[in-house]
């Protein structure tokens, strides 16, 4: 009894994070209780003595460690562009998540931002203007945008959402500037693209950040009205996803009159609106090989502002990225002169490109594809759900089958949630917050859902879905899908080095600081974190137990209702997770950033833990409607069973052969007692119920996106359909009909014929189109 007794003490001091003094103290209380004799006591008051006086401890225990650990390399080791990549960004929730024992008031604080009153004015009208201008099917005919929409996208200031107003831009928030983006991808990828990109990490973000006062004048009003056109130059083909792999550069020299000048040779790749760009941001690596500057040779990654109509720059190519036509090319530079003063941040800015671009990037994987992916998953969920009302198949609408209702359910539960987290992280950023990894999981996690959201969509519209033309709505978006994957760093490399390879250093609450304080050479500091890491380690695996036992319920919640339950299970995930975490940064060190596959099932539990987190945030500020309560529970419990799988390959894959054997046991623990449950049949048919006939609950699931001819055609289909059901019934009854019924019965139809009919083409126009479209 005795035994049990202290185990249970043991367990709830390590729940509650209790102090070396306080286990001290009950192991003596213990001692005291059972009586103990002598021999207990001295070795109990040797380790008291030695773990809490820290000039023994540190002598003792945590200066031989640290010799050990620093001779052998067992804590990963960061380079300078690593340490640049990691302080570029905030932590946000990400390191509650990281916690074990994430404090929820504090993470649904944060905010869930809606748009001024001037940016939905400018949604409701401008973008609504050029949207209708724009047909997306003459944009992939032509290759091009038309002329008056470029004009409109000037003129109205397109290109100037984040340039503040005092330089001429509209100064949007970033969710004012992420809506803008969303419709337009609904209704055209090419005119959203053309727009995101002067949006994104390109001169005008850098300028506003690090450009000189005389660059911001300049440039920044010539950026927002569309009198320059922007590109930035980064990729190159040895370096992609490897962004600090660049080998463009700049050689300092003197030119005939002595002034310091940079000569650039550069070969860019892949480079959005290169071809028809007027000032060309360019990252290149600089050199001072005669040290004029006298900060020696090698100076480091540079950002620069090169004028495109500079002798040796070649802008005659293009790339055909799968048929997409927005302006993507490659970049030549041989030989082209700048000044010092067309450095980003003038002489102040020589060497700093790499922090410039890491701290860009830390906002814009938020930002910009996100945008993209909820435009492009809100179509293919609305196009989806109203042609599954009209089209019929054995006398029956196709949305009454469960097959096609399962992938609707699928659909719908998935637009919710991502939905839900763009406009979260959003509101951190809205909020001056640069979230770094909660940004890199939002880039990957956005452009897989919408991968599959749009293969969804046209599963369930089959052949009308691959057959092109203007009444297809979808064909174009499932082209661009692919694109988005690679883009700001491809989706693999993301979730197998960057969601928890970084996450890991910059999100955990100790490992970061003891990697500094070993390279310092600080023993009394790293003595202090590893105790406390220590202690965090022990918490978090009672945490782990308890709340495995319990199935989260020991968890005191923030949450109410439906949501409480789902905020218990994700403490019981990040406890878990935060255990593991630790327990593989101990088994494996500096070796764990190779491990690549561990570390992609570690970043897949983050990022379904946050993409839950963001639900839940939005459940609450929704005022958790009772309609929306089916698509939280299935995105949050296919988000858990996710959370499920990757545990069960962390825990069968950690250590391989006999060693890894109680991992693995744990791992058939995970099945026994799993986070997620089967997503119920009749949840699924309840949310494509939702979609197909509840207009209001379509719009707000599928809300901000343009609809255009075929798509008002789509709805107003789907309404008549819906109204002569009953006729359709009667109908197929051999009941009379009125003649007023059978009017509105053929009119039904009429639509619903021209829904379901798909474009084909004269044999000599399709050749001749085809021949048009040929490249060198």
């Amino acid at each position: 009894m005795g035994l049990l007794l202290f185990i249970f003490v043991a367990i709830a001091l390590a729940f509650f994070a209790a102090s070396l003094w306080t286990w001290f103290v009950a192991l003596g209380l213990f001692l005291l209780g059972c009586g103990a004799s002598v021999l207990w006591w001295i070795p109990v008051m040797a380790l008291a003595v030695v773990f809490l006086i820290k000039k023994v401890r540190v002598q003792l225990i945590t200066k031989p460690l640290f010799e050990m650990l620093k001779a052998k390399g067992l804590l990963p080791k960061i380079s300078d562009t690593e340490k640049t990549a990691l302080r570029a960004g905030d932590v946000w929730v990400e390191a509650e998540l990281f916690s074990g024992k994430p404090d929820f008031k504090k993470i649904f604080e944060n905010p869930y931002p809606s748009l001024t009153e001037e940016e939905q004015t400018f949604i409701d009208n401008e973008v609504n203007e050029v949207c209708a201008m724009t047909s997306d099917w003459e944009v992939f005919e032509q290759r091009d945008l038309p002329k008056e929409v470029w004009e409109t996208l000037k003129t109205k200031k397109f290109f100037g959402m984040i340039i503040p107003k005092e330089h001429g831009g509209l100064g949007f928030s970033a969710y004012g500037h992420s809506c803008v983006i969303e419709k337009l991808a609904s209704h055209c990828q090419v005119l959203a693209i053309t727009v995101m990109v002067p949006n994104s990490l390109g001169p005008a973000e850098l300028l506003l950040h690090y450009g000189t006062e005389e660059q911001k004048q300049y440039y920044l009003p010539r950026l927002a009205d569309g009198r320059d056109i922007p590109c930035f130059a980064l990729t190159e083909p040895e370096a992609g996803s490897d962004a600090a792999s660049i080998q463009s550069e700049g050689v300092l020299f003197k030119d005939e009159s002595g002034e310091v000048k940079i000569r650039l040779n550069f070969e860019k790749r892949y480079i959005t609106l290169s071809a028809i760009a007027t000032v060309i941001g360019l990252a290149f690596v600089l050199k001072d090989p005669e040290n004029i500057l006298g900060s020696g040779k090698g100076i480091g990654i540079t950002c620069a502002l090169v004028d495109a109509k500079s002798e040796g720059v070649d802008q005659t190519r293009r790339h055909d990225p799968l048929n997409v036509p927005f302006v993507n090319a490659p970049l030549i530079g041989k030989d082209v002169i700048i000044s010092i003063d067309d450095v980003i941040g003038g002489q102040e800015g020589l060497g700093k490109g790499w922090q410039m671009l890491m701290e860009s990037l830390a906002v814009g994987r938020g930002i910009s594809l996100p945008s993209t992916s909820t435009g492009g998953s809100k179509l293919a969920t609305y196009v989806a759900s109203t042609y599954a009302v009209v089209r019929y198949q054995f006398g029956l609408s196709i949305a009454k089958f469960e097959g096609i209702a399962e992938v609707l359910g699928r659909l719908g539960a998935s637009t919710y949630m991502l939905d839900a987290a763009k406009t979260f992280t959003l509101g951190a950023i809205n909020a001056g917050r640069k979230p770094s990894v909660a940004n890199a999981i939002m880039k990957f996690e956005s452009t897989e859902m919408f991968r599959k959201s749009v293969m969804d969509a046209m599963d369930i519209q089959g052949g009308a879905a691959i057959s092109r033309g203007p009444r297809n709505l979808l064909a174009h978006a499932y082209f661009g899908a692919p694109i988005s994957i690679t883009v700001e760093g491809a989706n693999i490399m993301t979730r197998t080095l960057i969601m928890f390879g970084q996450g890991l250093i910059r999100c955990h609450p100790y490992a970061y600081s003891q990697i500094e304080a070993l390279q310092k050479g600080d023993v009394n500091v790293f003595d202090d974190l590893l105790f406390a890491h220590l202690g965090h380690i022990v918490r978090n695996k009672a945490r782990t137990f308890v709340m495995g036992v319990t199935r989260g319920y020991a968890q005191c919640t923030h949450s109410k209702g439906k949501a409480r339950r789902y905020e218990q299970k994700l403490a019981w995930a990040s406890a878990r997770f935060s255990f593991l975490s630790d327990v593989a940064l101990g088994l494996m060190g500096a070796s764990l950033k190779r491990r690549e596959s561990i570390s992609g099932r570690f970043g897949d539990v983050l990022a379904q833990m946050f993409l839950i987190t963001a639900a839940l945030k939005r459940y609450e500020v929704e005022g958790s409607l009772k309609s929306d309560t089916v698509f939280l529970e299935v995105a949050v419990e296919d988000a858990f069973g996710k959370i499920d799988i990757a545990f069960r390959g962390i825990l069968e894959n950690l250590i391989p052969g006999v060693l890894g054997l109680p991992f693995r046991l744990l791992g058939y623990y995970t099945r026994l007692n799993p986070m997620g449950k089967t997503i119920k049949d009749e949840s699924l048919h309840r949310i494509a119920r939702a979609l197909s006939e509840d207009d209001g609950v379509r719009e707000r699931i599928c809300g901000n996106i343009y609809l255009g001819e075929r798509a008002q055609q789509l709805l107003k289909a789907t309404h008549k359909m819906q109204e002569v059901k009953e006729l359709l019934t009667r109908e197929k009854r051999k009941e009379r009909l009125t003649e007023g019924e059978k009017i509105q019965l053929a009119e039904a139809k009429m639509l619903q014929h021209e829904i379901i009919t798909v474009d084909s083409f004269v044999q000599d126009d399709y050749f001749a189109k085809t021949s048009k479209g040929k490249r060198d």
